[in-house]
């Protein structure tokens, strides 16, 4: 989990980022990879929508997504 909060970090120079694994609230749901809640405040966001914004999240951790990261949840606010 902590290479992804750091390439959220570089993602988002400057952002305040929250990453929580929330796996737990989904034992016995067969899933491969990390159920993840993440909360970005970011001044990047400034003139984007909801959509883009969770777009940018998104392709952040493309890699990631699919494999290890099972389910990510994303509030997105701009700083």
């Amino acid at each position: 989990m902590d290479q992804i909060l750091q390439k959220l970090e570089y993602a988002f120079p400057g952002a305040d980022i929250e990453l929580k694994n929330t796996s737990s609230m989904h034992i016995g749901h067969n899933a491969k990879g990390m159920h993840l809640k993440t909360i970005i405040s970011y001044s990047g966001f400034k003139g984007k929508s909801l959509i883009e914004q969770h777009r940018m999240v998104q392709n952040a951790l493309e890699a990631e997504l699919g494999n290890e990261i099972h389910a990510l949840s994303i509030k997105t606010t701009i700083k």
